[in-house]
């Protein structure tokens, strides 16, 4: 698709009619940056098949290759860019990593560099400084493992381990961390745990445990390589040392990325059938249906397809815990903006740590439009108020982003003010917003 000039503010553009549309999307964020990290980490070269070309996935691929790792492109179907093909090799150190506002770039690489044999440095864009990461720089140093750090964030150094002779590395065995702030913590350490010397077993202890299906998937990413990695309790994970198999691998679409998309139907009213929806997986983007049904929303799997329909019209009211997939929150407090009676989400605490402090950001732009949104300690609560067109501010998120697009549908005049910071994940999404408009 033709790039477009994302520079000044994006008018979202209003619904005319009922949906009637077919949408293919680019792969998984999670899944494509947990296959590129276990790819540099393999016994051999592995191909991923339908990767995600995005801002996240490049840091990813520039991250492994400063760390040792070759990754190069090869023909694909043409649909969304080439296929990759990665090479591992030796961890090494001596590098300075851009994590940009990458949660799993800042989260995965780091655990990955301390099986290195040198220093890499470690920054990224200057909200990325205010994201959490001291459950990272905690468990590597309980590792035994140096990392220099002045705070409990970005930027700071690891120490890799490996000795000159290839042997030493991070020896492993038993960890506790307080993963209440990101799964990512979790994954991380569980993605590199089959190259520490006795494996690991890792514990979380703290008030909650958020996106627990994102450690699904990473175990699932890990045993689809050969590696013996289960959970031991309900908060408690085992990962065997040893090989790693590599893989030729399709990543599946991202399902996270279809919420706007099927959202759009309950704002509006009629049919989109996404094509390439998995008859399963473990993407959070799974629970969209039955987060949709709802909101008057039926769904349906046919021959790798989901269809979603919607009458349209009055959006009815509704409570949903959103504590396994707070990546869909905002997409759904979209919605309750539109909706005719209060819609209150909760379980979304964590989002405050992401890309943005996502319940302030949705709070501040609903209420910049006319509407009646109310932070709770752990949640949203939106009330049924007339909105008006205006400026919606993305705050460098990709998810705000796509939020503001939904609102756009049924109120004219939404100007979305960085819709170029859905390159995040979907730097196609105005040009397939477009088409499904069409």
């Amino acid at each position: 698709m033709p790039a477009q000039d994302h520079s000044r503010p994006w008018t979202a553009p209003t619904a005319t009619t009922r949906l009637d549309a077919r949408v293919q999307l680019p792969g998984s964020k999670s899944l494509t940056n947990r296959a590129l990290l276990l790819a540099a980490l393999a016994d051999g070269p592995s191909t991923l098949h339908r990767p995600l070309r995005s801002r996240d996935a490049a840091i990813m691929t520039a991250g492994l290759r400063a760390l040792g790792a070759d990754i190069r492109e090869a023909p694909g179907d043409g649909l969304f860019g080439p296929d990759l093909v990665i090479t591992p090799g030796p961890v090494v150190g001596g590098a300075e990593i851009d994590c940009g506002l990458a949660g799993t770039a800042m989260r995965f690489l780091p655990i990955m560099a301390a099986l290195g044999d040198g220093p890499v440095a470690f920054d990224g864009d200057p909200h990325a400084r205010e994201r959490p990461m001291d459950q990272t720089i905690a468990a590597l140093r309980d590792l035994g493992v140096e990392v220099d750090a002045d705070e409990p964030r970005l930027p700071f150094t690891v120490h890799g381990t490996r000795r000159p002779d290839g042997t030493g590395g991070v020896r492993g065995g038993e960890l506790t961390i307080d993963a209440s702030a990101s799964s990512q913590f979790v994954s991380a350490l569980l993605l590199a745990a089959a190259r520490f010397e006795e494996g690991l077993t890792l514990h979380h202890r703290g008030e909650r445990l958020p996106s627990l299906p994102h450690i699904e998937m990473t175990l699932e990413a890990l045993r689809q390589r050969g590696v013996d990695a289960r959970s031991i309790g309900e908060a408690s994970w085992r990962v065997e040392p040893g090989p790693i198999a590599p893989l030729d691998e399709q990543i599946e679409p991202d399902l996270s990325n279809a919420a706007p998309f099927l959202a759009a139907v309950v704002a509006v009213g009629g049919r989109v059938v996404l094509d390439g929806w998995p008859a399963e997986t473990t993407q959070v983007g799974r629970l969209l249906p039955e987060l949709l049904a709802p909101f008057g929303a039926t769904s349906r799997v046919s021959d790798g397809s989901l269809t979603v329909e919607a009458v349209g019209g009055s959006i009815p009211g509704a409570t949903l815990d959103l504590h396994a997939a707070g990546e869909l929150a905002p997409t759904i407090v979209a919605l309750g903006a539109l909706a005719a009676a209060p819609v209150e989400v909760t379980g979304i605490g964590h989002i405050r740590g992401h890309e943005t402090d996502r319940i302030r950001a949705l709070v501040d732009d609903i209420t910049a439009l006319g509407g009646t949104a109310i932070a709770l300690p752990d949640g949203i609560r939106v009330e049924p108020s007339p909105l008006a067109g205006g400026p919606w501010r993305a705050f460098d998120d990709h998810r705000i982003a796509t939020a503001g697009a939904v609102i756009g549908l049924r109120v004219p005049g939404v100007e979305v003010d960085d819709i170029g910071a859905t390159a995040k994940t979907i730097p196609e999404f105005p040009e397939l917003w477009a088409a499904m408009l069409a």
